[in-house]
């Protein structure tokens, strides 16, 4: 089953926060969303403010472009944030540990792309893009868990 892709409009940073703080409450370990976008268009922002939606206490949640990982442990249980920009092949992606991570951890991935054909197919994907002061996300998936559990995101993000 494929789902119609779902289209948000963040009119600004905040906006586009609160979608990430409504959706990260939702999320449980095997679950899996990969960030598309260019350069600035707000994955980071977005990832960022998931996170601390889910810490049991606020910390620093710096962007992993060049530690690859950052690890926390959440409510949900333990999350993974990924930036794989400067991974060039699928034997760097395994040598992380990622593959192991998308069973059992919360694993939010940024430039998914390189994952190559190690993408789960169960993932929820949703591409940023930028619009004017704001953003524009669509949300694809073909996993009927994220129907569900998009529930309340679609209604409030």
């Amino acid at each position: 089953m494929t789902s119609a892709p779902l289209t948000l409009h963040w009119p600004t940073q905040d906006d586009t926060a609160h979608a990430a703080a409504i959706l990260g409450p939702a999320l449980r370990p095997g679950d899996v969303v990969l960030l598309e976008g260019d350069v600035g268009a707000g994955k980071t922002h977005f990832a960022r403010a998931l996170i601390q939606s889910v810490l049991m206490e606020p910390e620093d949640v710096p962007s992993p472009t060049f530690t690859l990982v950052q690890v926390y442990d959440t409510r949900n249980g333990t999350l993974w944030h990924t930036d794989l920009y400067r991974v060039s092949a699928n034997t760097e992606v395994d040598e992380l540990g990622l593959i192991d991570a998308f069973e059992d951890a919360i694993c939010l991935v940024e430039w998914p792309d390189r994952l190559g054909h190690l993408t789960p197919d169960s993932a929820l994907t949703i591409a940023i893009q930028s619009s004017g002061d704001g953003r524009i996300a669509m949300l694809r998936w073909t996993d009927p868990r994220w129907s569900d559990r998009l529930q309340e995101f679609m209604s409030d993000a």
